[in-house]
């Protein structure tokens, strides 16, 4: 059973932030798994999962990946057909280069990376920002090598105002559309949030 936004806004937004909680639930549980079986625990399986948490009953293929074109404002995301291999790519980066001191000068890079690939190429139907942001998160986490206390996390900072995460993802956009990586401003747009976070016990 699907609800539809156009249908019951009312339900449709109850529903959803349900799902927001339902997902910092299995969030926290993948964190913890992470922490114990290190970076390769963050895999295709934990984000088809947090999709999943995220979209229930909003839409009818939750978890899976895209098999349509899709539109996000003035971002044309990848053909369908080359979201696997661009999502095999990305797990691949961020194993890589987990270990990298050049990544771990910056706490908040390969977060910054993940966020912004998932973005860009927008593997799922519906909840690829809510699902992007969990695993920013979930990698935030994992580089500090614990769940982070904080009255709002990261997640829920984005949240509150996203122009500024608007504006460091299309940053970003526009160095790849130049040839090269530069998630610097996203990065230190995450190290704040993450600041925030910590001192707001």
């Amino acid at each position: 059973m699907v609800v539809r936004q156009k249908d019951d806004p009312r339900l449709f937004l109850a529903v959803q932030e349900q799902n927001l909680l339902r997902q910092y639930d299995l969030l926290e549980s993948s964190i913890e798994i992470g922490l114990r079986k290190g970076i390769e625990a963050f895999d295709k399986y934990t984000l088809w999962a947090l999709n999943h948490a995220a979209v229930t009953n909003i839409v009818q293929h939750g978890g899976r990946c895209r098999e349509e074109p899709i539109y996000v404002g003035d971002h044309i995301p990848p053909h369908y057909s080359a979201v696997s291999d661009l999502m095999d790519r990305f797990f691949s980066f961020i194993y890589e280069n987990w270990t990298l001191s050049a990544f771990d000068k910056h706490p908040t890079m390969l977060a910054a990376f993940a966020l912004w690939r998932i973005n860009w190429i927008h593997p799922f139907t519906e909840g690829n920002g809510r699902t992007a942001r969990a695993a920013c998160y979930y990698l935030i986490c994992l580089k500090q090598g614990r769940l982070l206390p904080g009255q709002k996390t990261v997640p829920e900072r984005i949240r509150e105002n996203r122009q500024p995460y608007y504006r460091a993802l299309q940053a970003a956009d526009k160095a790849w559309n130049e040839g090269h990586y530069d998630l610097d401003r996203l990065a230190d747009y995450l190290q704040a949030l993450l600041k925030e976070q910590l001192l707001d016990l």
